[in-house]
């Protein structure tokens, strides 16, 4: 059990909504999940890495995970926002797409592809918007009341009538971001993790590993960068991603050596090295723990796909 920058109770959930007004300033956080946030009333200028963007009533904000954001709202502003695990919202395109890609971890580059900004305003105005308003009452209030489990069904009606109108008017881009600034929106496989702000230090840690995953970071050079000792970037490092920083760095690893398999010819033991890892065996196991089969199978797998997306 924790709780947000509001004092709300939290525990983990797929989905979690709550509402609050606002009349001061809200310091930039980012949180590892994909927030959708719908303003009621009132205005703000959204101060974010990607810039300021001014939000009226009437506007859904979508947020990126792991997205530095903050507000300064003019009077007071009241919004609801939607707490989205980002690994179930993987599993929603997944099933969707299910006749055209192989896996999740397929369906997660598809959503990195298309939905390339970290940060989207949406103004639908509040005619249009008045619609969401007994939905995002009703998940609120299952929410509130712990009603997740026996009111499971209901919640996955709302949100996804809440989808099945915002998705539409969703950006897409044809063109990729730079891998670093992908990799820095994506978390690995599905873990039990809290919707928590991120610390500042978490997030320096984070972007360092995914940046160069080939070095040998340890823990104790990691925490000298965000001047924390080694138990203390653990503990707060956990809070924020479920995981060690050293776990953190496996995952990097392995999700830059599956690109590496995928885009070059090198030999296993190469990209294994390419990628921070002397020992190709100790690779390929860290590598089929992570992803389910060997590199080689893996590999053998995305060109057998290729080549018969070409044929078609």
């Amino acid at each position: 059990m924790s709780a947000d920058s509001a004092g709300h109770s939290f525990c983990f959930e797929p989905v979690v909504a709550r509402s609050r007004t606002v009349c001061s300033v809200v310091a930039p956080v980012a949180y590892d999940c994909i927030k959708l946030i719908f303003v009621r009333s009132g205005s703000a200028t959204l101060c974010s890495e990607v810039g300021q963007h001014r939000i009226v009533a009437g506007d859904v904000v979508l947020l990126a995970s792991n997205t530095l954001c903050g507000s300064e709202p003019r009077d007071t502003i009241t919004v609801t926002t939607l707490y989205l695990d980002r690994d179930y919202l993987t599993d929603q395109v997944f099933w969707q797409l299910s006749a055209i890609l192989r896996d999740r971890h397929e369906a997660g580059l598809l959503i990195d592809a298309v939905y390339a900004d970290p940060l989207q305003v949406i103004h639908l105005g509040e005619d249009s918007a008045g619609k969401f308003a007994p939905w995002l009452d009703e998940l609120v209030a299952l929410s509130s009341d712990r009603g997740q489990q026996s009111r499971f069904y209901r919640m996955q009606a709302l949100l996804f009538a809440v989808l099945d109108v915002i998705v539409p008017h969703i950006s897409v881009s044809v063109t990729r971001r730079p891998a670093v600034q992908r990799r820095a929106t994506a978390p690995g496989t599905p873990r039990q993790r809290r919707f928590l702000p991120l610390r500042r230090e978490a997030h320096h840690v984070a972007n360092l590993i995914r940046e160069a995953p080939e070095r040998d970071w340890t823990l104790n050079e990691l925490a000298e960068t965000v001047y924390l000792s080694a138990s203390q970037l653990g503990r707060v490092f956990a809070e924020a991603y479920g995981k060690s920083p050293i776990a953190y760095l496996t995952m990097a690893r392995v999700e830059r050596m599956a690109a590496l398999l995928h885009d070059s010819d090198d030999s296993i033991a190469l990209v294994a090295r390419q990628v921070g890892w002397a020992d190709a065996d100790h690779a390929a196991r860290q590598f089929r723990r992570s992803v389910g089969v060997p590199p080689s199978e893996y590999r053998h797998s995305v060109r057998r796909a290729s080549q018969s997306e070409r044929s078609v």
